[in-house]
């Protein structure tokens, strides 16, 4: 895929953005300000923002309750996410989603998703409005290594296969579904392999190399928008933070979180192979990072400034079957 400097800074920009998203979230949660649970993506920035740095603003995406990332990756304004997080009227979902189900229907994002693979269905749907309205846009969903060992997971994927539809499904693989281990509770190594039962491509990548993901993400999409269906994506990334938010990560270490920050950062790893590009140099870095904590900085004043919605809101934007 042929790059420029351009396109190399407004991926590694839209990483930080999220990093400094994530962590004032994690920050105002801990002060109070964030009700609810949330489940911060520090660590996969680079599963997020490779795969939708190859997204057309009209492709859909659906993720999980860890999906900040995807959506900022995706577009979205950090004012009305900071304020949806909030509880805020003016909020994406006017402050009733909130973090897990958080959703901007304008820039494809079907929503975030608090049921584990509940996401696949709805991504499979997609698919085939796309496919039955004849356009060339792509559908993708983002699921965790949990997710994937769960009923919903086959059956969008079957149904993805026989029908031909234009979905990249893209399996996060972070090591952990919640406190326990992928590699006791998967039966494979590599996710991807489950691909095959399918008769769909399957690949694996270190999702902590942004282009790596990139490329891969590409392929996949390129391949269901010429009609030749859906590819099973797996990112092998790490999370950094606890499962949610206050997670006393008791079935790890902190010698194994500190190594995977040392050494498997992807936003580290990226500036290295943009500076060594002379793309970024320490002045640049720096401007970046103050930049990105600026708009955050903004968007939690907007969102602090913003009302709350009226209790008897809670009865509006309510679909009722007759």
């Amino acid at each position: 895929m042929p790059d420029d400097a351009k396109t190399y800074l407004d991926i590694y920009q839209t990483m930080v953005t999220i990093r400094q998203f994530e962590t004032m979230a994690g920050e105002m949660f801990a002060g109070g300000k964030i009700p609810g649970f949330i489940h911060l993506s520090i660590g996969q920035e680079g599963s997020s923002v490779g795969v939708c740095s190859v997204l057309r603003p009209d492709d859909y995406l659906t993720t999980t309750h860890r999906g900040h990332g995807h959506m900022i990756a995706k577009g979205a304004d950090l004012n009305r996410m900071a304020a949806e997080l909030f509880g805020k009227k003016t909020g994406y979902c006017k402050g009733k989603g909130g973090s897990m189900h958080i959703a901007d229907f304008s820039i494809g994002f079907l929503g975030a998703n608090g049921v584990v693979a509940g996401g696949l269905p709805i991504i499979t749907g997609a698919g085939l409005s796309i496919k039955m309205r004849e356009t060339d846009q792509v559908a993708v969903c983002f699921f965790g290594d949990g997710a994937a060992n769960r009923g919903p997971v086959h059956e969008a994927m079957n149904m993805a296969s026989i029908w031909t539809l234009p979905i990249v499904f893209c399996v996060e693989n972070n090591q952990f579904a919640s406190t326990t281990r992928t590699s006791y509770a998967c039966s494979v190594a590599d996710i991807s392999t489950r691909a095959a039962g399918y008769n769909m491509p399957g690949i694996s990548v270190d999702a902590n190399d942004v282009l790596a993901v990139r490329e891969a993400a590409a392929e996949a999409v390129a391949r269901a928008r010429s009609g030749k269906g859906p590819t099973l994506l797996e990112n092998k990334t790490y999370r950094i933070k606890g499962h949610f938010e206050g997670d006393p990560q008791k079935y790890r270490t902190e010698d194994e979180i500190a190594s995977w920050k040392d050494k498997m950062d992807p936003i580290n790893r990226f500036a290295t192979v943009l500076t060594k590009k002379k793309i970024l140099n320490k002045k640049k870095i720096q401007q970046i990072w103050d930049e990105a904590a600026a708009k955050v900085k903004a968007a939690v004043e907007f969102a602090e400034k913003s009302p709350y919605p009226e209790p008897e809101e809670a009865l509006e934007d309510l679909l009722v079957n007759p």
